[in-house]
């Protein structure tokens, strides 16, 4: 019997040395978003295998594009899919939103993992107050209809915003939203506490920089080091913009009572390129923006507000989409081109064939440099079980 349980612990020795030798950890934290506003995309099939050469096991979609979600299954890639605004008001009544999910989200699911559902996208934003007000009932229609299938334990529903949603973000113990939004956002976060999904932000500290680069710190913006600054009423230090952004969305939901929601980052992101007036779009520091924030995310760290609460955040985006209307920078958010070239290298690592062009960037990232010395400390610690099992 001894000598059977020996056999057998070494045995579970040498798998685990194959298994390190054969793969590099993934970031769990991190997501790319997947947006398809572009001309010759590659195939959802091809973005399938691009992601999982990146080790990226999560992404979000602007719709619920069929074609995607039966391509995803079985990948075991989380996915978040969004509800056009446009499709708000009929999805306020209970038995549209039933049908919608029925047929949307049903057929594909579990095989195809959805985790949460986008109600809406950056509503708050525009003026248009009727697609306002009909938010949180779509929210609360759909979430009845997930209900009634069984789906509630499984998939989150929340809405993504920007950060116009603050009236105030600095300092970030000083956030607050605007006061127009007082009564909606109130039912928004009563309906995220009761159904525990989070709150989603668009946060880019691109767009801060841009519109005052002689008042912020261009390293304050990208996560290089820097003196950062600290929060006079709490005291809290802050190294990078981001994290400021999402603490001051955390303090205006404690001033409404809602203290105890998780706050996610639904998209951020640096573009490569920008118009004359759109100061700091470059590929340099659009690098620099993803690197740093890859290096955040493998160590797995939280806001100074809430330092042991991993941040999930989503990477805008995965392509540069080419048929978005406004100025330049919109088109050029992409690690990728839609021809599958990379625009720049952050350290994700990807297996394709893809080239990178002699123009773009190739930086060394620290994330490689982190998963190799993980990967090399598991392969010592199992090599040391198995001698130990052997010796016995």
């Amino acid at each position: 019997m001894e000598l059977c349980l020996r056999t057998v612990f070494t045995v579970q020795c040498v798998l685990g040395v194959i298994l390190s030798l054969s793969g590099i950890g993934f970031v769990e934290s991190l997501g790319i978003n997947y947006g398809q506003v572009g001309n010759d995309l590659p195939l959802p099939n091809k973005v399938l295998q691009l992601l999982k050469s990146l080790k990226v096991t999560k992404t979000r979609i602007y719709d619920t594009n069929p074609d995607i979600l039966n391509a995803f299954a079985g990948s075991g890639v989380e996915l978040i899919v969004t509800v056009e605004n446009d499709m708000l008001a009929t999805l306020m009544d209970p038995q549209q939103a039933l049908q919608w999910v029925t047929t949307r989200i049903k057929p594909y699911f579990p095989a195809t993992k959805i985790t949460g559902i986008a109600v809406g996208n950056e509503v708050f934003t525009g003026d248009d107050m009727t697609l306002v007000d009909n938010l949180v009932p779509a929210m609360v229609s759909i979430q009845q209809a997930l209900t009634q299938l069984g789906l509630q334990q499984d998939i989150q529903v929340s809405t993504p915003s920007s950060l116009a949603v603050l009236a105030n973000s600095y300092p970030p113990s000083d956030g607050m939203f605007v006061a127009e939004l007082t009564t909606i956002m109130t039912k928004l976060l009563q309906f995220l506490s009761t159904t525990k999904s989070p709150f989603w932000i668009n946060a880019y500290p691109y767009f801060a920089y841009k519109d005052s680069p002689d008042k912020i710190s261009i390293d304050y913006a990208l996560f290089n080091p820097n003196s950062g600054m600290i929060d006079p009423h709490t005291n809290m230090h802050y190294d990078n913009m981001l994290y400021a952004q999402v603490d001051a969305v955390i303090y205006a939901m404690a001033r409404l009572g809602f203290g105890g929601i998780e706050v996610r980052v639904s998209e951020t992101g640096w573009p490569s390129k920008g118009d004359p007036n759109e100061v700091g779009a470059t590929p340099q520091n659009a690098a620099i923006y993803n690197r740093n924030l890859l290096k955040r995310q493998l160590s797995g760290e939280g806001t100074p507000l809430r330092p042991k609460m991993r941040l999930e955040v989503y990477v805008f985006a995965l392509f540069n989409e080419d048929m978005k209307p406004g100025p330049t920078s919109e088109r050029n958010y992409g690690f990728y081109k839609p021809d599958g070239t990379m625009v720049y290298n952050v350290g994700l690592t990807a297996l394709s064939t893809t080239t990178t062009p002699s123009s773009s960037i190739s930086l060394t990232s620290m994330a490689t440099k982190i998963e190799r010395t993980d990967h090399y400390q598991h392969l010592t610690c199992w090599i040391s079980a198995c001698l130990v099992a052997m010796a016995i």
